[in-house]
Protein backbone atom coordinates (compact mmCIF):
# COMPACT_ATOMS: atom_id res chain seq x y z
CA UNK A 1 0.00 0.00 0.00
CA UNK A 2 1.17 3.40 -1.10
CA UNK A 3 0.89 6.43 2.03
CA UNK A 4 -0.33 9.76 0.48
CA UNK A 5 0.19 12.32 2.25
CA UNK A 6 -1.95 15.50 1.92
CA UNK A 7 -1.39 18.98 2.96
CA UNK A 8 -4.18 18.85 6.19
CA UNK A 9 -3.87 19.46 9.16
CA UNK A 10 -4.06 15.82 10.08
CA UNK A 11 -2.75 13.01 8.29
CA UNK A 12 -3.70 9.51 8.25
CA UNK A 13 -0.50 6.95 8.34
CA UNK A 14 -0.89 3.31 7.44
CA UNK A 15 2.79 2.21 6.90
CA UNK A 16 4.05 -0.35 4.68
CA UNK A 17 5.88 -3.36 5.68
CA UNK A 18 8.94 -2.57 3.65
CA UNK A 19 9.10 0.75 5.07
CA UNK A 20 9.13 0.07 9.02
CA UNK A 21 12.39 -2.55 8.08
CA UNK A 22 15.32 -0.69 8.32
CA UNK A 23 17.19 -3.26 7.96
CA UNK A 24 16.88 -3.39 4.04
CA UNK A 25 19.12 0.01 4.20
CA UNK A 26 22.16 -0.74 6.51
CA UNK A 27 24.69 1.47 4.17
CA UNK A 28 22.76 4.74 5.22
CA UNK A 29 21.60 3.69 8.88
CA UNK A 30 23.51 7.14 9.85
CA UNK A 31 23.16 9.65 7.45
CA UNK A 32 21.25 12.40 8.22
CA UNK A 33 17.87 14.24 7.29
CA UNK A 34 16.73 17.69 9.13
CA UNK A 35 13.20 18.46 7.93
CA UNK A 36 12.27 21.95 8.14
CA UNK A 37 8.08 22.05 8.12
CA UNK A 38 6.36 23.91 10.03
CA UNK A 39 2.88 21.71 9.30
CA UNK A 40 3.19 19.21 12.55
CA UNK A 41 1.37 16.12 11.46
CA UNK A 42 3.18 16.04 8.14
CA UNK A 43 6.93 16.77 9.72
CA UNK A 44 6.19 13.60 12.06
CA UNK A 45 4.67 11.25 9.19
CA UNK A 46 8.42 12.13 7.66
CA UNK A 47 10.18 11.47 10.88
CA UNK A 48 8.36 8.48 11.57
CA UNK A 49 9.29 6.42 8.31
CA UNK A 50 12.41 8.17 8.08
CA UNK A 51 13.46 6.83 10.85
CA UNK A 52 12.10 3.48 9.82
CA UNK A 53 14.31 3.40 7.08
CA UNK A 54 17.69 3.85 9.50
CA UNK A 55 18.47 7.61 8.83
CA UNK A 56 18.83 9.90 11.68
CA UNK A 57 16.39 12.60 11.73
CA UNK A 58 15.85 15.82 13.09
CA UNK A 59 13.12 18.60 12.72
CA UNK A 60 12.54 22.31 12.83
CA UNK A 61 9.15 23.87 13.05
CA UNK A 62 10.15 27.14 11.83
CA UNK A 63 12.62 28.87 9.59
CA UNK A 64 15.03 30.42 11.64
CA UNK A 65 15.66 27.21 14.17
CA UNK A 66 15.84 25.29 10.88
CA UNK A 67 18.92 27.42 9.90
CA UNK A 68 20.69 27.08 13.09
CA UNK A 69 19.93 23.29 12.86
CA UNK A 70 21.70 23.03 9.59
CA UNK A 71 24.51 25.11 10.83
CA UNK A 72 25.24 23.15 13.75
CA UNK A 73 24.48 19.48 12.54
CA UNK A 74 25.54 19.69 8.99
CA UNK A 75 22.80 17.39 8.30
CA UNK A 76 23.32 15.16 4.45
CA UNK A 77 20.03 16.08 2.93
CA UNK A 78 17.32 18.57 4.21
CA UNK A 79 13.86 18.56 3.63
CA UNK A 80 12.79 22.24 3.72
CA UNK A 81 9.33 23.32 3.53
CA UNK A 82 8.83 26.60 0.96
CA UNK A 83 6.33 28.80 2.71
CA UNK A 84 7.77 29.15 7.24
CA UNK A 85 7.25 31.29 9.34
CA UNK A 86 9.85 33.41 10.37
CA UNK A 87 12.48 32.56 7.90
CA UNK A 88 11.01 31.22 4.45
CA UNK A 89 12.51 28.29 2.21
CA UNK A 90 14.20 30.54 -0.29
CA UNK A 91 15.94 32.86 2.08
CA UNK A 92 17.34 29.58 4.16
CA UNK A 93 18.40 28.03 0.94
CA UNK A 94 19.94 31.12 -0.42
CA UNK A 95 21.61 31.51 3.50
CA UNK A 96 22.87 27.77 3.07
CA UNK A 97 24.68 28.24 -0.39
CA UNK A 98 26.18 30.85 0.33
CA UNK A 99 27.90 29.62 3.69
CA UNK A 100 31.30 27.55 3.32
CA UNK A 101 30.00 25.02 5.79
CA UNK A 102 26.54 24.06 4.52
CA UNK A 103 26.89 24.97 0.23
CA UNK A 104 27.08 21.06 -0.30
CA UNK A 105 24.12 20.19 1.61
CA UNK A 106 21.60 18.35 -0.46
CA UNK A 107 18.20 20.55 -0.43
CA UNK A 108 14.92 18.62 -1.48
CA UNK A 109 12.19 21.80 -1.24
CA UNK A 110 8.54 21.02 -0.49
CA UNK A 111 5.49 23.18 -1.29
CA UNK A 112 1.65 22.96 -2.13
CA UNK A 113 0.34 23.28 -5.75
CA UNK A 114 -1.42 25.97 -4.27
CA UNK A 115 1.48 28.51 -4.06
CA UNK A 116 2.01 28.58 -7.51
CA UNK A 117 5.51 29.03 -7.50
CA UNK A 118 7.98 28.29 -10.39
CA UNK A 119 10.18 25.48 -10.07
CA UNK A 120 13.10 27.73 -11.57
CA UNK A 121 13.05 29.54 -9.04
CA UNK A 122 13.72 27.00 -6.45
CA UNK A 123 16.52 25.61 -8.43
CA UNK A 124 17.94 28.92 -9.42
CA UNK A 125 18.24 29.31 -5.15
CA UNK A 126 20.14 26.12 -5.15
CA UNK A 127 17.82 23.24 -4.26
CA UNK A 128 18.35 19.85 -6.10
CA UNK A 129 14.87 18.95 -5.86
CA UNK A 130 11.60 19.98 -5.76
CA UNK A 131 8.39 17.88 -4.57
CA UNK A 132 4.79 19.69 -4.54
CA UNK A 133 2.38 18.75 -2.01
CA UNK A 134 0.14 16.42 -1.75
CA UNK A 135 2.78 13.65 -2.31
CA UNK A 136 3.18 10.00 -2.17
CA UNK A 137 5.29 9.02 0.99
CA UNK A 138 7.22 6.03 -1.20
CA UNK A 139 8.33 7.65 -3.94
CA UNK A 140 9.51 10.45 -1.89
CA UNK A 141 11.81 8.05 0.09
CA UNK A 142 13.14 6.55 -3.22
CA UNK A 143 13.66 10.04 -4.69
CA UNK A 144 15.58 10.98 -0.76
CA UNK A 145 17.52 7.56 -1.49
CA UNK A 146 18.44 8.68 -5.12
CA UNK A 147 19.91 12.16 -3.58
CA UNK A 148 22.38 10.49 -0.94
CA UNK A 149 23.54 8.32 -3.83
CA UNK A 150 24.73 10.92 -5.44
CA UNK A 151 27.94 12.75 -4.49
CA UNK A 152 27.36 16.15 -2.80
CA UNK A 153 27.85 18.76 -4.25
CA UNK A 154 31.48 19.64 -5.22
CA UNK A 155 33.21 22.88 -3.28
CA UNK A 156 34.46 25.03 -5.96
CA UNK A 157 38.64 25.23 -5.98
CA UNK A 158 39.49 26.87 -8.99
CA UNK A 159 40.83 30.34 -8.47
CA UNK A 160 41.11 31.67 -12.27
CA UNK A 161 38.58 31.79 -15.19
CA UNK A 162 39.06 31.64 -18.09
CA UNK A 163 36.48 32.20 -21.39
CA UNK A 164 35.45 34.19 -24.07
CA UNK A 165 38.47 36.10 -23.77
CA UNK A 166 38.19 37.30 -20.22
CA UNK A 167 40.29 36.15 -17.56
CA UNK A 168 39.86 36.29 -13.80
CA UNK A 169 41.74 36.03 -11.16
CA UNK A 170 40.03 35.58 -7.74
CA UNK A 171 43.42 35.61 -5.40
CA UNK A 172 45.18 38.16 -6.81
CA UNK A 173 41.36 40.37 -7.59
CA UNK A 174 42.48 41.03 -11.37
CA UNK A 175 40.15 40.62 -14.61
CA UNK A 176 40.87 41.21 -18.05
CA UNK A 177 39.16 41.37 -21.43
CA UNK A 178 41.35 40.31 -24.23
CA UNK A 179 44.01 41.19 -22.08
CA UNK A 180 43.36 44.77 -20.94
CA UNK A 181 42.85 44.98 -17.38
CA UNK A 182 38.98 45.46 -16.37
CA UNK A 183 38.61 48.45 -13.47
CA UNK A 184 36.06 46.74 -11.31
CA UNK A 185 34.60 48.02 -8.17
CA UNK A 186 34.32 44.95 -5.53
CA UNK A 187 30.72 44.21 -6.31
CA UNK A 188 31.27 44.03 -10.32
CA UNK A 189 34.18 41.77 -9.55
CA UNK A 190 32.16 39.11 -7.43
CA UNK A 191 29.34 39.39 -9.72
CA UNK A 192 31.64 38.93 -12.75
CA UNK A 193 33.15 36.06 -11.06
CA UNK A 194 29.92 34.28 -9.85
CA UNK A 195 28.23 34.51 -13.34
CA UNK A 196 31.81 33.57 -15.19
CA UNK A 197 31.99 30.29 -12.92
CA UNK A 198 28.79 28.84 -14.09
CA UNK A 199 28.55 29.93 -17.68
CA UNK A 200 25.01 29.17 -19.21
CA UNK A 201 23.16 29.07 -15.37
CA UNK A 202 20.52 31.66 -14.80
CA UNK A 203 20.69 33.66 -11.26
CA UNK A 204 18.20 35.17 -9.57
CA UNK A 205 18.57 38.74 -8.50
CA UNK A 206 18.44 37.40 -4.90
CA UNK A 207 21.27 35.16 -5.28
CA UNK A 208 23.45 37.80 -6.84
CA UNK A 209 22.64 40.43 -4.41
CA UNK A 210 24.11 37.88 -1.79
CA UNK A 211 27.13 38.22 -3.67
CA UNK A 212 27.56 41.82 -3.29
CA UNK A 213 26.15 42.34 0.53
CA UNK A 214 29.79 42.26 1.42
CA UNK A 215 29.71 45.51 0.30
CA UNK A 216 26.43 47.00 1.44
CA UNK A 217 24.31 44.88 3.47
CA UNK A 218 21.58 47.68 3.06
CA UNK A 219 21.32 46.93 -0.85
CA UNK A 220 17.85 46.51 -2.48
CA UNK A 221 17.14 44.02 -5.06
CA UNK A 222 17.06 45.94 -8.01
CA UNK A 223 20.65 48.12 -7.19
CA UNK A 224 21.98 44.54 -8.82
CA UNK A 225 20.52 45.73 -12.58
CA UNK A 226 22.49 48.98 -11.70
CA UNK A 227 25.97 47.00 -11.30
CA UNK A 228 24.97 44.89 -14.06
CA UNK A 229 24.58 47.74 -16.35
CA UNK A 230 27.92 49.33 -15.14
CA UNK A 231 29.53 46.02 -15.27
CA UNK A 232 28.42 45.82 -19.31
CA UNK A 233 29.58 48.78 -19.95
CA UNK A 234 33.15 48.36 -18.64
CA UNK A 235 32.96 45.24 -20.57
CA UNK A 236 32.46 47.05 -23.94
CA UNK A 237 31.97 44.41 -27.04
CA UNK A 238 31.76 41.80 -24.11
CA UNK A 239 29.04 43.03 -22.63
CA UNK A 240 26.69 40.90 -24.51
CA UNK A 241 28.15 38.15 -22.18
CA UNK A 242 26.34 38.81 -19.53
CA UNK A 243 22.21 38.30 -20.63
CA UNK A 244 19.13 38.90 -19.35
CA UNK A 245 16.89 36.06 -18.46
CA UNK A 246 13.30 37.72 -18.21
CA UNK A 247 11.80 37.01 -15.20
CA UNK A 248 14.82 35.53 -13.26
CA UNK A 249 17.72 37.91 -13.65
CA UNK A 250 20.92 37.01 -15.61
CA UNK A 251 23.68 34.51 -16.48
CA UNK A 252 27.15 34.22 -18.66
CA UNK A 253 27.29 33.40 -22.09
CA UNK A 254 28.28 29.49 -22.80
CA UNK A 255 31.09 28.70 -24.83
CA UNK A 256 30.05 27.79 -28.35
Amino acid sequence: MTVTVDHQPAVSLTVPHHLNDSRDTPSMARERILIIEDEASLADVLTYNLKNEGYEVLSARDGQMGLELAQQKLPDLILLDLMLPGMDGLQICRHLRNNPKTENIRIMMLTAKSEELDEVIGFNMGADDYVTKPFKLKPLIHRIKAHLRQPARETETQDVIKCHGIEIDRLHHTACADGKELNLTLTEFKLLWMLASHPGRPFSRYELLDTSRGVDANSLERTIDVHIRSLRQKLEDKADLVETVRGVGYRFAREA
